[in-house]
């Protein structure tokens, strides 16, 4: 009897070691949450409705930020420069994916691995190589193509149409983004075709930017383009402060700019591109292959009209462009 009662007490020692092992066991087989690597040429405060963004379209896949999905965010702050250490340092962090925000960062990432999934927001991804074409991408990164430099002749048309007097139309390029070569040699043949006469302006950094619109006034620039470059919105509150106070009127790529106070933009919606590329993102996390996912193109384009920052600069704004605008801010 003595013997039955030894063997059930060691019976049931061995179940209770059993029953602790496993939970740990079955936490073992638990898979680990996936890390995105985000990468962004600009700066934080003032990419933060395009992270939101990249959030809303991560979540509407069904990956929510610190419950089934972590990110590591880097920033160059418009420094592109920076980049390819911050790819590295992604990397190392054993990213599953990484988000690229704008053609600087794509080619960072992308130049980073030829492995890791890469999802882009960037201008012209075939001549730029990160893509073979945007139906079938092949390799390892898709995303997002907008139209930035391509819409360069209708920012001057519009520009001739809101300041028909202006003798000089002046181009603000950053000569350090990728697609500045392409966007200038489209507004120079736009010029040459509407009759303008047309100044490329550079500018790469905050001091460089101060000593830009100090040469637009002495060279009498009637009107502005500011290129769809990420450093530029990096400084989209100097920019249009700048342009105030030389009383230029400019244009640009993204409605923020006209929200901060800016005259008039015209482009693809960056905000939905975004929201679309955290969709991409998911989607990959889920085991579609990048090389398998078509690049997106938008087709949707925006013209916003600031009529306060108007009438601060002495224009009246044409009725027809009124007409054509889908936002107008009074």
């Amino acid at each position: 009897m003595q013997f039955d009662r030894l063997k059930r007490r060691e019976f049931i020692t061995i179940l209770g070691g059993a029953a602790a092992v496993w939970p740990l066991a079955a936490d073992a087989q638990q898979p680990a949450m996936p890390v995105i690597g985000f990468l962004q040429s600009g700066s934080p405060g003032a990419t933060a409705p395009l992270g939101a963004a990249f959030l809303s379209g991560l979540k509407e896949a069904g990956f929510v930020e610190g419950q089934n999905v972590g990110i590591v965010y880097r920033y160059a702050d418009g420094q592109y420069d920076r980049l390819p250490a911050l790819a590295a340092d992604l990397i190392s962090n054993h990213v599953a994916a990484i988000f690229a925000g704008g053609p600087p960062a794509a080619l960072a990432a992308k130049a980073a691995s030829s492995t890791i999934p890469i999802v882009f927001t960037s201008t012209d991804p075939i001549k730029a190589g990160l893509v073979a074409s945007f139906n079938r991408p092949g390799g390892n990164a898709t995303g997002v193509a907008f139209f930035a430099q391509a819409l360069v002749a209708k920012k001057l048309e519009l520009m001739h149409e809101l300041v028909p007097n202006a003798a000089t139309i002046g181009i603000l390029v950053n000569p350090n983004f990728p697609g500045t070569a392409a966007e200038v040699a489209d507004g120079q043949a736009a010029a040459r075709a509407g009759g303008m006469e047309l100044q490329i302006i550079h500018a790469s950094n905050d001091d460089e930017l101060e000593g830009a619109f100090a040469d637009m006034e002495k060279w009498r620039i009637g009107a502005l383009v500011v290129s769809g470059d990420i450093f530029f919105n990096s400084r989209r509150d100097q920019i249009v402060a700048l342009a105030a106070r030389h009383t230029i009127p400019a244009i640009y790529e993204w409605r923020d700019f006209v929200i901060a106070g800016g005259l008039m933009n015209y482009g693809t919606s960056v905000t939905d591109g975004y929201r679309q590329a955290g969709n991409y993102v998911a989607r990959i996390l889920k085991g579609a292959q990048p090389s398998d996912l078509p690049v997106v193109q938008p087709t949707r384009f925006e013209l916003v009209v600031n009529l306060k920052t108007a009438k601060a600069l002495g224009l009246t704004v044409p009725p027809g462009l009124l007409v054509a605008a889908d936002e107008v801010i009074e």
